[in-house]
């Protein structure tokens, strides 16, 4: 058995980075986006393609997979807080399109969309993903979609970003 430190894999360097980016969106939006910009650049292919197919690699790929689009989310948001709205539109549209029940990648479309004066665009994707979630698997959208949906329609103050 080969003994490296965390340091040494990519794969915990790459959790560690997103966990550490996780922490200090809110407070250093601008250290987490280099941090998981680093993180997500290192990144090659499927997670753990060429090491095997039993139970123990396939749930190490889907957490590094599940970490990688956190990534990814972690990584829109801080954009989102820098006033990056014009910026993340098509990434978010395209993340949504390959995971269309993802409801936090849902409300941060409908918040890039509402800043870049699209506010009719921001309610048709509520609409469209609540549609989804209730045809699929009989839900409605969580609180955190609501919520969105509400201050869009409000035109509430939470929707301004920090920076123009």
């Amino acid at each position: 058995m080969l003994v490296l430190p965390p340091e040494n894999i990519d794969a915990s360097r790459f959790i560690l980075d997103v966990e550490l980016a996780s922490h200090i969106r809110t407070r250093e939006p601008e250290r987490a986006i280099a941090l998981l910009t680093n993180a997500l650049d290192t990144w090659r292919g499927p997670a753990l393609l060429d090491t095997g197919h039993g139970m123990i690699c396939r749930t190490a790929a889907a957490r590094l997979e599940e970490t990688r689009l956190m990534a990814r989310e972690l990584l829109i948001e801080a954009k989102l807080a820098l006033g990056g709205h014009h910026e993340v539109v098509s990434e978010l549209e395209q993340l949504l399109s390959r995971h269309p029940l993802r409801e936090r990648l849902c409300e941060q479309l409908m918040v890039a969309l509402y800043r870049c004066g699209r506010q009719a665009d921001a309610i048709g994707t509520f609409h469209r993903v609540r549609q989804r979630l209730s045809a699929e698997l009989g839900l409605e959208p969580g609180p955190g979609l609501q919520n969105t949906m509400v201050e869009i329609l409000r035109q509430g103050p939470s929707l301004l970003h920090r920076a123009s």
